[in-house]
């Protein structure tokens, strides 16, 4: 149980890093939209238009990371397996 949760810690751990840098390492907070820049065929006015993307920010790396250290520290709840060795 203790290897399987460091285990677990570690892999949560490594994927918030991976998509929190596959998605740009956003280091604003998590965002639901993002803006985009169009521009009126007709008239030639330049608007904001918003875009429904999930963007991780910092608030998200840091909860999986905490996640993967409370993870790590409850591995340090469990005991070791002692095999006796004196045989009669």
């Amino acid at each position: 149980m203790k290897r399987t949760l460091r285990v677990l810690a570690l892999v949560v751990a490594l994927a918030a890093g991976t998509v929190w840098l596959a998605t740009g390492a956003n280091r604003g907070w998590t965002k639901t939209s993002v803006p985009v820049k169009t521009v009126d065929e007709v008239t030639g006015i330049e608007g904001i238009d918003y875009r429904k993307r999930f963007v991780p920010g910092v608030d998200f790396l840091a909860l999986a990371l905490l996640g993967g250290g409370l993870l790590g520290v409850a591995s340090l709840a469990f005991r070791e397996k002692r095999s006796s060795t004196i045989k009669k």
